[in-house]
């Protein structure tokens, strides 16, 4: 019997185990892949937009020779905290279900593991539910969800879908490798929200010709050598080789239902205390950006690393009142 079970070893799954540590809970991480694994599938590349105190947790410093951190930097800043705190973690085992059963959790997993807990946080995020165009084609090996990595299409007709940072930063890589890009954006320009440093970069490209970009522009077909693109009523067909679509992310409601999670379906968030993060099954939390639903654009690992203080708080709290409330009987 653990006192709290944490589904995801992201940077906020880990706070919460970090701070249940501190309060002496016994405490074990679920994870269905490595340490961090969202930031490992991020882009080789990739460059953080915080600076490193902004993403520290547990109060250990995260220390790099330069302004920025790297995907690398963040990877093995996280799995320094692990060994630091000597966190109970089990990889690789995804968490098939959790349910309520004679006022404690039973949790199961992929490799028929069994664990008991009275609480449980479940921090999975949402980069594992891409958001998709639902269009024909979609299926096709060539369409990506995520980027790695830009060698391989080097010279190639690359399709690039969305118009935030994700999509310019795909786009400008590819480009800077040789790959003829195309950037598709249903709005009228590129979101307010790229980067300041990055937006004179990819407008310029545009500007140039260097990168293609077709605004007020839906994707609508994509077939085995082209796509079929519609502007303003109009379709048109181009050749293309790849096609990245770049268009958001939401957590997987009908996963957290499964756990005993309610859904407002307005927001497709969790229903849950705003201040505790504990849902409406008392006992069950929900942390970091799968908080967020439909809006996960508010909730980052710079504010979400801070939800693990404010669920152990309340763990804490709720079993203070419970032996309170057993001495008074």
């Amino acid at each position: 019997m653990f006192d709290v079970i944490v589904v995801g070893a992201g940077p906020s799954g880990l706070s919460c185990a970090i701070e249940a540590q501190k309060e002496g809970l016994a405490c074990i991480v679920l994870e269905k892949g490595s340490v961090v694994d969202a930031i490992r599938r991020f882009p080789t590349s990739l460059i953080w937009f915080s600076t490193p105190e902004l993403l520290e947790i547990g109060g250990l410093p995260f220390v790099i020779n330069t302004v920025r951190p790297t995907r690398a930097d963040a990877i093995a800043y996280y799995q320094r905290v692990v060994r630091h705190f000597n966190l109970a973690i089990r990889t690789f085992d995804s968490v098939e279900e959790v349910a309520r059963e004679s006022g404690r959790f039973v949790v199961r997993t992929s490799r028929g593991a069994r664990y008991e807990a009275k609480n449980v946080v479940i921090a999975t995020g949402y980069y594992d539910s891409p958001n998709r165009l639902g269009i024909p084609g979609e299926s096709l090996q060539k369409v990506f969800h995520y980027y790695d990595e830009a060698y391989r299409y080097n010279n190639a007709e690359v399709a690039v879908v969305g118009g935030r940072n994700s999509a310019v930063e795909t786009a400008l890589d590819l480009f800077r490798h040789g790959a003829r890009v195309t950037l598709i954006h249903r709005g009228e320009k590129l979101s307010d929200g790229v980067k300041y440093w990055i937006l004179p970069d990819i407008e310029n490209r545009i500007k140039s010709g260097e990168i293609k970009a077709l605004f007020r522009t839906q994707l609508r077909e994509v077939t085995a050598t082209s796509i079929v693109v519609e502007t303003d009523g109009e379709r048109k067909t181009l050749p293309n080789d790849f096609v990245f679509v770049h268009i958001g992310f939401t957590p997987d409601g009908d996963r957290l239902k499964r756990f005993g999670v309610e859904i407002v379906p307005e927001t497709q968030a969790p229903r849950q205390d705003a201040r505790t993060f504990e849902t409406s099954t008392p006992g069950l939390y929900v942390a970091g950006s799968a908080v967020g639903g439909k809006n996960n654009n508010k909730v980052f690992v710079e504010n979400g690393r801070l939800h693990g203080q404010e669920i152990v708080a309340s763990i804490i709290a709720n079993k203070r009142s419970l032996r309170q409330g057993v001495s008074q009987t």
